[in-house]
């Protein structure tokens, strides 16, 4: 039976929001629990709690699943802005990197590890050898993984332009084919049915996501020859040496291969931009600023090593 306690609003805490914004976000009570290390009773306690005090369901059954309902969806929206807000209230204002000790979670893809993140480590171990880095991979679920504070960091080919979001442009880059070295195929400038003819490694990066490249090939009715698809180029330098096969990948990362592939220019550059985005949650963090600041100079640092479109 509930309680005069139990249905008054200003009995929720910040504890009981975040539980319903996790939820929500994980359209899940079970998952939720796993999240926050508790079990699912405690979970549906803290619903329970919360459905009498606002007078609404939240959630629905819905299949085998739960959808939450249109006031829940308006409560979690204003309890983000809150608890984000409330957690930068709390961060210390004074940050002193050599003193830190904190973990950051960044999401990110292939790309920025082999470009961004050697940097950022070798830097990171000189300044502020206290913060920890934890690297996740985004695929296709970077804006989720920073909505529900998976991560504190998003950093890819994306664009994000929601409220409660920020970010900034760190780089730009463009597509070019590596092959053997003594590939004929380099001997002379590609035109676009001759690439689209080349058998030809395609990088699919493990998800749903598809290059920029493979999107104008579509656009100008054009397929590749595919005869290998990978999850991730790493492999191509081993791969690539002794076949007839091509590779289209972004230039950096064709540059981080070193000196035993060839490097072309593609008929499809299909220039894009990196760029780094964060939440409120983080946005007000000294700790934060600096490291973001950071990556913003290690990024115009490459950027300034060679021109990143054609």
């Amino acid at each position: 039976m509930a309680t005069p306690k139990d249905s008054d609003p200003m009995s929720v805490d910040f504890a009981a929001l975040r539980v319903l914004r996790l939820v929500h976000d994980h359209g899940s009570f079970s998952r939720t629990a796993e999240a926050l290390g508790v079990n699912q009773s405690s979970v549906s306690y803290t619903v329970d709690r919360l459905r009498r005090a606002f007078g609404d369901p939240l959630f629905v059954r819905q299949g085998a699943g739960i959808v939450p309902t249109d006031r829940c969806e308006e409560i979690v929206r204003e309890a983000a802005r809150m608890l984000d807000e409330f957690m930068a209230l709390t961060t210390p204002r004074a940050f002193d990197p050599a003193r830190a000790a904190a973990t950051v979670t960044l999401s990110c893809n292939y790309y920025e590890r082999a470009t961004l993140v050697p940097l950022l480590v070798r830097r990171l171990r000189a300044l502020a050898p206290g913060l920890k880095v934890q690297v996740i991979t985004s695929t296709v679920r970077g804006r989720e993984q920073l909505s529900r504070g998976e991560s504190d960091l998003l950093i890819g080919p994306v664009q994000i332009g929601d409220a409660g979001f920020f970010g900034r442009r760190l780089l730009g880059d463009h597509y070019v084919c590596v092959m053997a070295p003594g590939n004929p195929l380099g001997d002379s400038p590609l035109d676009r049915d001759r690439f689209a003819a080349a058998p030809q490694v395609v990088v699919t990066y493990g998800g749903n996501w598809r290059s920029r490249y493979l999107l104008e090939m579509e656009a100008a009715g054009l397929v590749p020859n595919m005869v290998l698809e990978l999850p991730s180029p790493a492999t191509l330098k081993a791969i690539l040496p002794g076949t007839d096969l091509i590779a289209t990948v972004p230039l950096r990362t064709a540059r981080s291969f070193g000196a035993g592939l060839r490097i072309v220019d593609c008929p499809f550059p299909a220039p894009f931009a990196i760029d780094l985005y964060w939440t409120a949650r983080t946005h007000h963090s000294p700790m934060h600023r600096w490291l973001r600041g950071l990556i913003g100079q290690i990024a115009s640092e490459i950027e300034a090593e060679a021109p990143s479109v054609p």
